[in-house]
């Protein structure tokens, strides 16, 4: 575990171990966690987490619902409430997440307070089924919003060309967005440019821009493990030493590379003169949160994904067993505006190597999609089995 001095001279506990998921705040990233789960609220467990982690924020998925619903026994009661009102599934579903998004959000409400609206965020996703439909990602996330009815929390848009308008449309209302399922470099700036369009509507409409937050979230480790993939497919088949070297000195780096490549721009982006003039008024930077941080890889080190992913202004939402590792012999350091150069050389070689980022991040928004709506749907299907 990381040691660092931070009482003064003479103190007994001046080389004891700190939190590494501590230290992350001081190097200007939000801890949140790719979680949620009755028990998680109902046992203290996360109260326990914001105050002893710095935990600053949580975040939902159909798969993680589903996990957490027909998982586990947690649900029981309020299942067996709602079967006999005689409401569908998807109606079920959504009365439970909300309850559970609602409570999350209340006792993440001194975060967000003490943080100034800058984190103590839960995140609820429009259905899956939405991703490629714009007036009904826009209708269900204004629903959601107001089922909800807190100011700490966060709608999941998908962000697919279908999703931009949509972003925009809702930032524009002063609806909090977290973008998701954000894998090309193109992508993510396509969705800076609707938040701040939507900023420049909301302030034109006479409203206040400070209270709106967003953030983009870019996934990592799933495109190593295309990557990869292909990168292996490739090995097998390479006729020269000076081929096998190029591919062997890919694996496991792009992932990486494609983020830094990001955040670079999300700087340029965020430090424009039109983004200050909406600075000036109080507005937020839609930051990137690095998602899908788990390293599916078991011969990379499980924490790959958090500690060369640290840096000011961002978000690295982290699942359970990742959070717990990182807390135990995570390193922090400032990692993620480091070796820009060598990220540079990565996705160039990667393109010469033969393979196509854009295919790639293609394939990966394609397949998120469907295995978000793949789960949602077995959700439902549990749900109505437990009647």
């Amino acid at each position: 575990m990381t040691t660092v001095s931070t009482l003064g001279p003479g103190t007994e506990s001046n080389l004891a171990p700190q939190n590494p998921l501590l230290l992350l705040q001081r190097a200007g990233q939000s801890v949140w966690l790719d979680y949620i789960r009755r028990n998680l609220l109902t046992s203290g467990e996360l109260k326990r987490l914001i105050e002893q982690d710095g935990l600053r924020g949580m975040t939902s998925n159909p798969s993680i619902f589903e996990k957490a619903i027909a998982g586990s026994s947690d649900y029981a009661d309020i299942l067996a409430q709602l079967h006999a009102q005689n409401l569908i599934a998807a109606e079920i579903f959504e009365r439970i997440a909300v309850r559970d998004i609602q409570d999350a959000a209340d006792l993440l409400r001194p975060v967000y307070e003490t943080t100034k609206r800058r984190d103590g965020y839960v995140s609820l996703e429009v259905s899956p089924t939405l991703a490629r439909n714009t007036p009904g990602t826009v209708e269900e996330a204004r629903r959601l919003w107001k089922a909800v009815a807190r100011e700490n929390i966060m709608i999941k848009v998908p962000g697919t060309p279908e999703g931009v308008p949509a972003i925009r449309q809702l930032i524009g209302e002063g609806i909090n967005v977290n973008v998701t399922l954000l894998f090309s470099q193109e992508a993510h700036v396509r969705v800076a440019e609707a938040y701040i369009e939507g900023l420049e509507a909301c302030q034109a409409a006479g409203n206040d821009v400070s209270k709106i937050a967003g953030v983009a979230s870019f996934f990592v480790s799933r495109i190593d493990t295309l990557v990869d993939a292909k990168l292996s497919a490739k090995l097998k088949n390479s006729s020269s030493r000076q081929e096998g070297n190029l591919l062997n000195s890919l694996l496991g780096k792009v992932a990486i590379a494609n983020a830094k490549q990001a955040y670079r721009k999300y700087e340029e982006l965020f430090s424009s003169a039109r983004w200050k003039a909406l600075a000036a008024r109080g507005a937020q930077t839609q930051r990137l949160l690095w998602a899908s941080t788990s390293a599916k890889n078991p011969s990379y080190r499980d924490v790959l994904y958090v500690e060369n992913l640290i840096g000011p202004d961002t978000v690295n939402t982290i699942p359970p067993a990742t959070f717990d590792a990182f807390r135990d012999h995570g390193q922090v350091e400032r990692t993620l505006d480091r070796d820009l150069l060598a990220a540079d050389k990565t996705m160039n070689d990667l393109a010469r190597a033969g393979i196509s980022m854009q295919e790639v991040t293609e394939k990966l928004l394609d397949e998120g999609i469907q295995l978000f709506a793949d789960a949602f749907h077995t959700l439902l299907a549990a749900i109505e089995q437990k009647k």
